[in-house]
């Protein structure tokens, strides 16, 4: 059965950045993640939210198009509904995390997406949804 991933957006910079860190090589395993999703077939769901965080990071529409392109064939393409984003609204306050955090975990939930992170807010959102770090499923 193929496999659909969901990455937060910090887990994009990884890719993208190739952000390795001392004795924590982030970037690499990102990338063998997406070389084994590939080469399984597998599919990665990519979201609104996504594309508003990484514009606030200051990347352009017309360069978020090109660091995707790349990966055309294995994304699509999801948005975040006014449910959603109400749901994520109430979470956040409720539990004190962002809520950008707790509508990547809806969003991944609600398209049965495996969610892939390093970020720990997502540990107060287990009951929503199992994160997964990268080297957890190559």
């Amino acid at each position: 059965m193929k496999k659909l991933f969901y990455f937060d957006t910090s887990i994009w910079l990884d890719f993208f950045e190739n952000r390795n860190e001392p004795n924590f090589p982030k970037g690499e395993l990102v990338n063998n993640l997406l070389n084994k999703i590939i080469n399984e077939n597998d599919k990665i769901l990519y979201s609104d939210l996504n594309l508003i965080e990484l514009k606030i990071l200051g990347y352009s529409i017309y360069e978020l198009k090109d660091m995707f392109k790349v990966l055309k064939a294995i994304l699509i393409f999801v948005e975040s509904t006014n449910s959603q984003i109400g749901k994520a609204k109430d979470i956040s306050a409720k539990r004190s995390i962002p809520k950008g955090d707790a509508l990547h975990a809806i969003i991944s939930r609600d398209n049965h997406a495996i969610l892939i992170t390093f970020d720990n807010h997502f540990k107060k959102l287990v009951d929503i949804i199992k994160p997964h770090k990268p080297q957890e499923v190559i």
